[in-house]
């Protein structure tokens, strides 16, 4: 039974962090235009003053408010809500993201203090480097790369188009 288990451990594994990259890739910049955009000065101040096991706990607050919202989802999809279930998923997936990226980034020295986060930080750094490294991943990022560019291209072109067409009505 352990033989089987194991390589579908793996492969949900792998499959949580790739869409946790996924998704990490939008939140990313939405959470450094937040960073940019709103001035939280005290409250970022009061988070730069906490000692880490307070950081940690601030730190799991997002994951433990919104990471109940993926067995919501999938409720809504499975009922037959599949719009509903996949705009929460997409929604508290992001709001969960980009909060906890701002934490990490204003609380990561003080949690890397704590020897239990930074043994756990550094096996989801290894877990992820590997994945990184597969031919699937790197397969996975060329077609990422290749919409984008086909996206960026075919942006280009509509503005170049609305921009001629103004400049012919004047």
């Amino acid at each position: 039974m352990k033989r089987v288990l194991k390589p579908v451990t793996y492969v949900l594994a792998a499959i949580y962090f790739l869409v946790d990259a996924v998704f990490m890739a939008v939140a990313r910049p939405i959470a450094r235009w937040i960073g940019r955009h709103f001035e939280f000065r005290r409250l970022r101040g009061w988070i730069r003053s906490l000692p880490p096991y307070p950081s940690l706990a601030l730190f799991s607050v997002p994951v433990i408010i919104l990471e109940p919202i993926k067995p919501l989802a999938a409720y809504l999809a499975a009922t037959g809500q599949f719009v509903s279930g996949a705009a929460t998923f997409i929604v508290g997936e992001l709001l969960k993201l980009v909060l906890v990226e701002r934490l990490f980034h204003l609380t990561r020295d003080k949690l890397m203090r704590i020897p239990a986060f930074a043994w756990g930080y550094g096996k989801y750094a290894a877990a992820k480097a590997w994945l990184q490294a597969t031919e699937a991943w790197r397969a996975i990022r060329a077609l990422a790369r290749a919409a984008k560019d086909t996206v960026v291209r075919a942006k280009a072109r509509l503005v170049g188009s609305f921009s001629k067409l103004a400049a012919s009505r004047d």
